[in-house]
């Protein structure tokens, strides 16, 4: 049976041109149901994209390639997000493995939901590490941010487009650039009053592709991230992000003595990447004044 098209549904998927997004362009072809319009977003110079996306424009799907100079996943996804003209808008990214259901899915549900954001199940896949991932089987919706964890995850994620001019476009700011940049906007989004709706039937697979003897470095990476996105709202007086902070700041420490008292070593690289990784991140996001965040105007023109 030949794909439904999702007529009101665009996929944006930011990328440096790694192997992996030739598997997430095949997950894609794949499903029930195909997009109105396919972006790839490449800040990479791998010249194969081209070929892996012309492959998919032969089945019959209407693929468009943005080759971009700029660098840092917020900035790819805002590039892709300027170019939808469809009502609604999922993403996805190149390390992820979309379920044959996904987007059908996902164009059923996104306009039942009103003015949220929908995210869905992210499942581990592969022998390698991936901290990324959220299994929860319940539908929830989050109106409020949580102290504990954070509840959106761009790498399965839909929303009518029109949300972008209340909330605005992803934090390009150079201490965003690798790690941080969705929870920030998650958060700035929930503060808008846009609700995050949890739908456990919307699935993707988050590729375990990077080495184990990389855990502690990739910690040190996400909690960079997550200090500046905290520095932030620190430089506001935020009194949420400085619980928050607080809260993260004190369990780092408490990780690393429990990883080396119980011998864990996911524990240890936890605590490590925390203790290394935070407070510079903070002080980082305390010189972010909000001019990363690109203009709501940039849709219109």
């Amino acid at each position: 049976m030949s794909p439904t098209v999702a007529e009101k549904v665009s996929v944006v998927i930011p990328t440096v041109g790694r192997d992996l997004l030739r598997g997430c362009l095949e997950s894609i072809a794949s499903g029930t149901a195909w997009p109105a319009e396919l972006i790839v977003v490449d800040q990479g110079n791998d010249v194969r994209v081209r070929a892996w996306l012309e492959n998919i424009e032969r089945l019959g799907m209407n693929v468009r390639h943005v080759v971009s100079s700029q660098t840092g996943i917020a900035a790819a996804t805002n590039q892709g997000l300027e170019l939808v003209t469809t009502a609604y808008v999922a993403t996805t990214h190149d390390d992820c493995r979309v379920r044959p259901t996904w987007l059908e899915t996902l164009a059923e549900r996104v306009p039942a939901i009103g003015e949220s954001i929908l995210t869905g199940r992210v499942e581990p896949e592969g022998p390698g590490i991936v901290l990324t991932v959220v299994t929860a089987r319940e539908p929830v919706v989050y109106r409020t941010s949580r102290i504990e964890r954070t509840v959106l995850f761009p790498a399965n994620m839909g929303f009518p487009t029109r949300l972008l001019s209340s909330i605005g476009f992803l934090d390009e700011h150079p201490s965003l650039r690798l790690a941080g940049e969705d929870n920030e906007w998650a958060y700035r989004a929930l503060k808008a009053g846009v609700s995050i709706v949890y739908e456990p039937g919307m699935v993707v697979s988050h590729l375990a592709w990077q080495d184990r003897s990389e855990l502690a470095s990739l910690y040190r990476r996400y909690a960079r991230g997550q200090g500046s996105f905290y520095g932030k709202y620190l430089r506001r007086g935020d009194p949420f992000i400085m619980r928050r902070a607080a809260r993260d700041l004190v369990r780092a420490p408490w990780l690393l003595v429990r990883g080396v008292v119980t011998r864990n070593p996911n524990l240890i690289a936890m605590g490590v990447g925390e203790v290394t990784g935070l407070l510079p991140g903070i002080l980082k996001g305390l010189r972010n004044d909000g001019t990363g965040e690109p203009s709501q105007a940039r849709l219109s023109t």
